[in-house]
């Protein structure tokens, strides 16, 4: 939730033309992350939570890869683009490391 709260706040500044494109990708993105991560704790079976997993580890590496274009088109600064990546690689090893212990 914190990387999700981290992505709305930063594209808070982003030009108002990505409103429906960059910025609502991130925003989807980020959202969905946690979402696929608490409907897979529900499910009952391990393979099903498993494949929900998945489903907010590729929505990670989306978000990992709308926020590098958005730094490089100038709409992230340094230091803002830094700080959202520190909290998306904390949840990628999160996600990698509930996998290997599902496996």
């Amino acid at each position: 939730m914190g990387l999700a709260l981290a992505c709305y706040g930063a594209t808070k500044t982003f030009p108002k033309d990505e409103m429906y494109g960059l910025t609502s990708q991130i925003r989807r993105a980020a959202s969905s992350i946690p979402a696929n991560i608490a409907e897979g704790q529900g499910r009952r079976l391990t393979k099903e939570f498993q494949q929900f997993l998945g489903h907010a580890r590729g929505s990670l590496l989306e978000l990992d890869t709308h926020l590098e274009l958005a730094s490089q088109l100038g709409y992230l600064n340094t230091d803002a683009h830094s700080a959202v990546q520190e909290k998306l690689n904390e949840v990628g090893r999160i996600l990698n490391g509930l996998l290997r212990s599902l496996n």
